[in-house]
């Protein structure tokens, strides 16, 4: 089974992890000749690890960030473009300086421009956070350094592999109360669509694009009122979304983060009624099994 580490991006919350997990629940279900979809794409693990492990035919990766969108779109239509842009660019401070001010304008940056801004930034930020500070700080005077997670062979390697499949991944660029009113359209019948919202607490520090409790709420509502195809919701573990999904079966798992701190919290999944869940990958309570 491909592992974690086929994404080319760090992510906060990167549920990268529960790519075993997910394996499971869909051949559990029988939707191995499917779609595997995640309107929250972010760092897209998940889906990397079902695709290249052949446990799905197809993945559709949506994220409205516009600059999440323009490095999946990029990674997958101008692989070979994206690669020689990363390969020849200088891992220095002047050059962090010159791609956090794509950033800034992202609204109006060019597309390839802005994938190689969010990906220079993603490996070269702490944790990953395309908003927060450079990895040793502006004099490079801590231990750790901008390029300590900048190993150019190896995320290359991780590009290209994408340009592999390109055929098989389809990136668009939708809020998630529009991605499900066309998925209809977009996603065949036998798929699995994961949502992974923005966390509950602490969003604002973690994600570009954060919730208020309101949009949670509505998400919920959506999701379980609107939604026909088979899904699955993963949250931090509190009550408020516990309570936004009580009439669906719940389980509770404990993932490690590294993002600001490093430490294990523990989620909570959500299952569309009639989705059957593996028992022996997670353990009620959070253990992995």
């Amino acid at each position: 089974m491909a592992n974690a580490f086929n994404t080319p991006l760090r992510y906060p919350g990167g549920k990268g992890r529960l790519s075993q997990y997910v394996a499971e629940l869909i051949k559990l279900n029988g939707l191995n000749d499917g779609c595997y979809a995640e309107p929250f794409c972010g760092g897209a693990g998940i889906a990397l690890s079902v695709l290249y492990g052949e446990k799905v035919r197809r993945i559709h990766l949506n994220d409205l960030d516009r600059s999440v969108f323009a490095f999946w779109s990029m990674a997958v239509l101008e692989t070979e473009e994206l690669c020689r842009r990363i390969s020849s660019i200088p891992v220095d401070m002047d050059t962090w300086h010159a791609q956090r001010s794509v950033q800034k304008e992202k609204a109006n940056a060019d597309l390839l421009d802005l994938a190689v801004s969010t990906f220079y930034l993603n490996r070269t930020n702490r944790s990953g956070i395309l908003t927060a500070g450079v990895i040793g700080g502006l004099k490079q005077a801590g231990t750790w350094k901008l390029d300590a997670r900048f190993n150019k062979k190896d995320l290359l390697s991780r590009i290209e592999k994408i340009g592999v499949y390109a055929s098989r991944i389809q990136v668009t660029q939708l809020d998630v109360v529009d991605f499900i009113n066309q998925a209809p359209a977009l996603l065949p019948a036998n798929s699995l669509i994961y949502f992974d919202p923005p966390y509950f607490n602490k969003a604002d520090q973690l994600y570009q694009n954060h919730f208020k409790a309101d949009d949670h709420r509505d998400l919920a509502e959506k999701i379980q009122s609107e939604v026909k195809f088979p899904w699955l919701v993963s949250y931090d573990n509190v009550d408020q979304i516990s309570e936004l999904y009580a009439e669906r079966d719940q389980e509770v798992f404990s993932l490690h983060y590294s993002a600001n701190d490093h430490y294990e919290g523990t989620e909570l999944m959500v299952f569309s009624d009639g989705l059957k869940s593996p028992e022996k990958v997670y353990a009620s309570r959070g253990v992995v099994a």
